[in-house]
């Protein structure tokens, strides 16, 4: 063990890596005039040339790639939607038993690293970089559209069910249909997307801040590759990871600028179509670009605090004037539903709900995925000073509690609003509008409608913000200082993906390319988790 007290190193005891690998070794320095260029030769000339040519295809040939992106994601949430679930149980497993295990007391930053963000700092950039754009967009949509599924009963034909209702639906039955609706939508909210991010997430912070290896993917492989991790095994690692995060951010982005321009359309009649959703998409990713240059703590932390705190007071207010005695007691039975009926939900085999298993949670578990390496990176470099049990209760069981909260304030309100008032416009409404036709039919509409543009927009902000940061120190080979263009050319380019995407195919163009480089990344998570169990166990525990 060895104890290093300079600024740059762990706080107390850790057990570093030897290794003779510099940061940045295998970089390529430019400089032109004011401007500067310091870029792992092959990590950022392979990703950065393979999505510039994407961007160009996609563009060029959009009419005849939306049938191609269509059957790409059909054919891998039909095939492999067994593999997508037992992964995301194995990360549930894994976090869970490091939690209680005695490696929990393993201090990321060293046995006497202090933590560099307050919990309601963390919280907020947590909560803001990992669910944002999803959270507005499917809590409302989601609760309603499994409850519709499920007090619709089953539908067989040809021997085959043809309904999307999760497990056996619940036919004819309003309270039963709204507790499976609700165990559906948390079962894709809770525990197991937010393991996907804290396996990657500890890996990154422990061989970064304890083993003092490069913030990048590839380090966390030390434990199963050694030094190959610096030549192409490391290389391919963080390509799959840039591929990964770009395109899982894209397809949160296009989410996002869907719902802003329903949103647009029912207060201001904005005209809705492709040509709204780019300009926003644009326009966004200019403000998201204003952030990147200011920095973290000036940009993200004081974005994700402002959009707390408006999610906050939406939230309280749809509590507050909404069916909020159902709200109240629908957040512990909920709760208590969704643990019962999640070994059904988290089964992998012999599923007799194909629609539900394949078409919502293989696609989630592979946008989950996608995005671990954005999420997981981000998380690491504010968890500092965090103990592994810490670690995992806060980014595990915290995030999932406030998941629940907020699928319960909107989802219940919405079922609420169709079964008990008879309102059936948000049950109707497509998928982006759904939200802003729930708030229609309570106080002050035009204003708490107005409120979640915002917040799209803000979490838009945020994500494409923190998104760029992470893609640029994975493509600077760990460098988490690199010159600003190159921040600037990864936030351009992820909403010129996004922007290629809606032209290109729309929603489903976007999903297809989240499943796809979301199939790769999963069997690298699963072997992360190897290294990270493996890491953990040689490094000295506090307390």
């Amino acid at each position: 063990m060895t104890e290093r007290r300079d600024p740059m190193s762990p706080d107390g005891q850790v057990n570093p890596i030897d290794t003779d690998y510099k940061v940045g070794q295998d970089n390529i320095i430019v400089n032109v005039g004011p401007l500067g260029l310091d870029i792992h030769n092959r990590v950022f000339a392979i990703s950065g040339l393979a999505v510039v040519a994407f961007v160009i295809l996609t563009l060029a040939f959009q009419n005849h790639v939306e049938p191609l992106f269509s059957g790409l994601r059909g054919w891998l949430t039909t095939h492999l939607d067994w593999f997508f679930i037992s992964a995301g149980n194995v990360f549930v497993l894994v976090c869970l038993g490091l939690a209680v295990s005695p490696l929990g007391k393993v201090r990321l930053g060293g046995t006497e690293a202090k933590p560099d963000y307050s919990y309601l700092g963390w919280f907020s950039m947590l909560f803001a970089a990992g669910m944002g754009i999803g959270l507005m967009f499917f809590g409302v949509s989601e609760p309603l559209s499994h409850f519709g599924s499920a007090f619709g009963g089953t539908v067989v034909e040809d021997g085959v069910r043809t309904d999307w209702a999760p497990l056996g639906a619940a036919a004819g039955d309003a309270e039963a249909a709204t507790r499976l609706a609700m165990a559906a939508t948390i079962y894709h909210w809770a525990l197991h997307p937010w393991a996907i991010y804290a396996i990657l997430a500890l890996g990154l912070a422990l061989f970064s801040f304890n083993k003092g290896l490069p913030l990048t993917v590839r380090s966390v492989f030390y434990p199963l590759l050694g030094e190959r991790v610096w030549g192409w095994p490391g290389h391919i690692i963080d390509i799959l990871a840039v591929f990964a995060t770009l395109f899982g951010l894209a397809t949160s982005l296009g989410f996002g600028a869907a719902q802003a321009s329903a949103g647009l359309n029912y207060l201001f009649d904005v005209p809705l179509g492709n040509t709204t959703q780019v300009v926003l998409v644009i326009a966004i990713t200019a403000i998201a670009l204003v952030s990147v240059v200011a920095g973290l703590d000036a940009g993200v932390k004081r974005l994700s605090q402002i959009n707390m705190v408006l999610a906050v007071v939406l939230l309280l207010f749809v509590v507050a004037v909404g069916p909020t005695l159902a709200i109240l007691t629908g957040f512990f039975s909920n709760l208590g539903a969704y643990l019962q009926n999640l070994p059904a939900l988290a089964n992998p085999i012999g599923r007799d709900d194909a629609n539900f298993s394949q078409g919502w949670t293989a696609f989630y578990w592979a946008w989950w995925i996608s995005w671990s390496p954005f999420v997981g990176m981000f998380i690491a470099r504010v968890s500092r000073g965090r103990t592994v049990r810490e670690f995992i209760v806060s980014v595990l069981i915290v995030p999932s509690l406030a998941c629940v909260m907020w699928m319960t304030v909107f989802g219940e309100t919405a079922i609420s609003q169709l079964v008990r008032d008879g309102y059936e416009a948000a049950a109707g409404a497509a998928l982006p509008l759904q939200l802003f036709t729930m708030l229609d039919a309570l106080p002050l509409a035009s204003i708490t409608s107005f409120v979640a543009i915002v917040l799209v927009v803000v979490f838009f902000v945020t994500s494409s913000d923190s998104g760029s940061l992470v893609i640029d120190v994975i493509s600077a080979g760990g460098k988490v200082d690199a010159p600003m263009p190159q921040r600037v050319f990864w936030c351009t380019f992820e909403g010129l993906v996004a922007v290629a995407l809606i032209l290109g195919g729309g929603l489903v163009a976007l999903q297809a390319m989240a499943v796809s480089t979301g199939l790769p990344f999963t069997i690298v998570l699963l072997m992360s988790a190897v290294a990270v169990i493996k890491g953990l166990a040689s490094e000295p525990r506090t307390g």
